[in-house]
C-alpha cells in the first residue's frame, strides 16, 4: 500500500466484498465491513471502498465509476495477462503497473489455510 501511494497524488483502494471473497476462497474470515475499516484506517490510504458488483470477479465495474489514473497491482500479478481488468483499464485510458510492493508476505490464502488447520486443532 505505501508503494502504491508513492505512483499519485491520491490512493484509492478497493476492498473485495464477500460475495467475491466467497467464490474465490469458499469462506469469509474477516467480515467486508471489518475488511473495509482496516484499509481505511491505514495512513497511505486516502480512500478506500467496497467492490461495488456482487456478481464480477474483477473490479472493472469500480474502475469504470472510479476512473483512477493508475491500476497499481501487486502479489503475484505480473502482467496484463494476470489481471481481469486488463481490457477495461486500456479502454479507460488507465495505466496499469505490476510488481507493486514486491512479493506478498504472506498471502490470504495462506491466513486461511492456517486458520483452518488451527479451528481443525481446537
Amino acid at each position: 500500500i505505501r508503494d502504491a501511494k508513492k505512483l499519485g497524488d491520491r490512493l484509492l483502494v478497493i476492498v473485495n466484498n464477500d460475495a467475491w471473497l466467497r467464490r474465490k476462497k469458499g469462506r469469509v474470515f474477516m467480515r467486508e465491513d471489518d475488511r473495509l475499516a482496516l484499509v481505511s484506517a491505514v495512513r497511505w490510504v486516502d480512500t478506500a471502498v467496497l467492490q461495488d458488483s456482487p456478481t464480477d470477479d474483477s473490479v472493472s465495474e469500480d474502475l469504470v465509476l472510479w476512473r483512477p489514473a493508475i491500476f497499481a497491482n501487486g502479489g503475484d500479478r505480473t502482467g496484463e495477462t494476470s489481471i481481469r481488468e486488463a481490457e477495461t483499464c486500456r479502454r479507460l485510458g488507465i495505466r496499469m503497473v505490476f510488481g507493486v510492493g514486491g512479493g506478498k508476505m504472506r498471502s490470504s490464502s495462506e491466513l486461511l489455510k492456517a486458520w483452518m488447520e488451527a479451528k481443525e486443532g481446537e
